[in-house]
């Protein structure tokens, strides 16, 4: 009988069916265990964390810049505005390639190299989800281009947001500033919280100097956003705290005056009032658009204005140091009364030249080229200020010694910064023995002090330094530290007073009628501003020398080139009685003092009576 063999062995399956069940029941409860567990970390463990993650990509903290403060002319002109304008910003952590980003958007509004490379210099210092700046300024069509392509243009925002203009351009430009976008140097320096949101900073002038100020405080929002980073609602605003208004003791009808009595001359005017210390007027010529700066300048514009030799962005008004020449004369008669060195009637022989003692050399006076001889026979106090008699301040100055000199004429603010609040102020120079030998590591020679008796050789000085020495003579030696800024959101800011020039009332009163006689004097070297003039003026003349003339030689001006011309000095206080203005002036290479006292005319004329008859007396056609 066949023997029957088993196609399966049911047992043997059973085993092995029972062996892969518990296989994926456990495969199964050790994938549960790790959802469980990933969930547990998610839900309970992690919780925060990625709680905190979900709401920065819905909720986002986002700053609120500041108003930046007006600035504004004594007369409530607006000097420095805020006007809306359209930024292109794009938030980096929204856009997944922005190369192909930033390309689409070359291709379709214009965008410099410049504006790349402070893009890439902004992103590089942001915080997470921060706009970046690209563009400023955004013209109607530009801001239509990006708003119809928006849906290809992941993380691109265009924002509202207020910008610096200048609306007077270069009429203040050296007075009141203007505000740059902020440098890589500036990001570091700067409080970053304070300056979240803010592109610019002052970088000169009044902007600068008042910083802090103009600024104000940022404020902040957060706002709910969908995916594509659209705020959706604002969950909590803290506003920003605007920037305080400032007022400038300034004068835009003094300014305009002072400019374009400047016209293309190159030069600075400073008016100041003695009774208070604010600065009327501060012109630097040539000047400069400041708007150019605002939201970085080209480098064709910056380029013209670096390379031209008229140094535009140069403030004269305190930054240049020239030798003072004879505007120092009235302090040196000071400094000669008060020594005892000299009386009202003590009189010097002038025959157009000094000798020291025992030397050969010719010191000349000026007037020996025009005439031939001295002003007199003999010299009083009062005709060498009215005529400029060099001569007798060669005299005065080798007895009074250079250090006597510094002694005298130091309190009077020459050699120190005035405290002008501005930036860039030079020192300007008002050396001594100790002075050469610190700088130059050389002895004083006698000649050097008869230089410096003139206001020539090493003595230099700002035209802001003459402006504070001459409001000193108008107050009898009361005298500020400058100030332009007259107020700060309508509370006073008071000019610190200096230390005041110690002199008795008489020298005082000797040396300011000296002054007169040089505007109305029948021989001073000013008289001819008189003509017409409903009032009394106080000044003296100055000439500056620019290259050396050698022993035996005459200055010929029309032989010399323009550059190389002597400089023109004036400085004056009206009225005479009870002054309210006090005015220096500079012409580079204008000649001499003639190009000089007409400008401080029209200004003073201006001050007292007003533009239009400020005008008329310009055109000649005063009485």
């Amino acid at each position: 009988m066949p023997q029957h063999i088993a196609l399966k062995d049911p047992h043997r399956e059973a085993r092995i069916y029972s062996a892969r069940t518990v296989t994926a029941i456990f495969i199964v409860l050790g994938l549960m265990a790790v959802i469980l567990a990933r969930y547990y970390a998610l839900q309970i463990t992690e919780y925060e964390t990625y709680r905190t993650q979900s709401e920065r990509n819905r909720v986002q903290l986002q700053p609120l810049p500041p108003k930046r403060g007006l600035i504004y002319d004594r007369n409530g002109v607006l000097l420095a505005d805020n006007r809306p304008s359209h930024l292109l910003s794009v938030v980096v952590e929204r856009s997944p390639d922005l190369e192909h980003t930033l390309d689409e958007l070359r291709k379709l509004v214009p965008i410099s190299e410049s504006d790349l490379e402070n893009f890439y210099d902004k992103k590089a210092r942001r915080r997470p989800y921060e706009p970046v700046p690209l563009r400023f300024r955004l013209t109607e069509a530009e801001r239509a281009i990006l708003a119809v392509n928006r849906h290809r243009l992941p993380g691109v925002t265009v924002d509202a947001q207020l910008l610096r203009h200048y609306p007077h351009g270069a009429l203040f430009s050296h007075a009141v500033g203007y505000v740059g976008r902020i440098n890589e140097r500036e990001a570091f320096e700067l409080d970053a919280s304070d300056y979240r949101g803010t592109f610019h900073v002052g970088k000169v002038g009044v902007e600068k100097f008042y910083e802090d100020t103009l600024h104000g405080d940022v404020g902040y929002q957060n706002v709910e956003t969908n995916a594509h980073g659209r705020v959706l609602r604002v969950l909590e605003r803290y506003d920003p705290t605007p920037g305080a208004d400032l007022t400038l003791h300034l004068d835009i009808a003094l300014q305009r005056t002072a400019h374009e009595a400047l016209g293309e001359q190159r030069g600075a005017v400073v008016a100041m009032d003695p009774k208070s210390g604010g600065v009327l007027a501060l012109v630097s010529t040539p000047g400069f658009d400041t708007n150019l700066f605002v939201n970085g300048i080209s480098s064709a514009d910056y380029g013209a204005l670096r390379d031209s030799p008229d140094v535009p962005l140069f403030n004269r008004a305190v930054q240049g140091q020239y030798p003072p020449g004879s505007t120092i004369k009235p302090l040196m008669a000071l400094a000669g009364l008060e020594s005892g060195l000299v009386t009202p009637e003590y009189t010097v022989p002038d025959p157009g030249w000094y000798r020291l003692p025992g030397d050969s050399r010719r010191y000349r006076d000026w007037i020996l080229k025009i005439r031939g001889t001295g002003h007199a026979p003999r010299v009083d106090l009062e005709m060498a200020v009215e005529e400029s008699c060099d001569v007798y301040f060669y005299d005065l100055a080798r007895r009074l010694t250079i250090d006597g000199m510094y002694e005298y004429l130091h309190p009077f603010g020459l050699g120190e910064r005035t405290g002008i609040d501005t930036t860039n102020e030079r020192r300007g120079v008002l050396p001594s023995t100790r002075w050469k030998r610190d700088n130059m590591n050389q002895a004083w020679y006698p000649g050097e002090t008869l230089s410096a008796g003139i206001g020539q050789g090493y003595m230099l000085a700002t035209p802001v330094q003459l402006a504070v020495a001459v409001t000193a003579l108008a107050s009898e030696g009361r005298h500020f530290s400058p100030r332009l800024v007259k107020s700060v959101d309508g509370e006073a800011v008071p000019a610190p007073e200096l230390a005041p020039v110690a002199a008795t009332a008489d020298h005082w009163q000797v040396v300011q009628a000296a002054m007169r006689e040089v505007v109305h004097g029948k021989r001073g070297s000013a008289r001819r501003i008189a003509k017409g003039i409903e009032y009394e003026m106080a000044g003296k003349t100055g000439t500056a020398q620019v290259i050396g003339i050698a022993q035996g030689e005459i200055y010929r001006e029309e032989e010399v080139a323009e550059r190389h011309r002597n400089h023109g000095l004036f400085i004056a206080f009206a009225p005479y009685e009870d002054p309210t203005i006090a005015v220096a002036v500079i012409v580079e290479n204008g000649g001499g003092s003639s190009a000089a006292y007409p400008i401080a005319r029209r200004v003073i004329d201006t001050w007292l009576l007003g533009e239009e008859i400020a005008a008329v007396a310009a055109t000649g056609e005063a009485g």
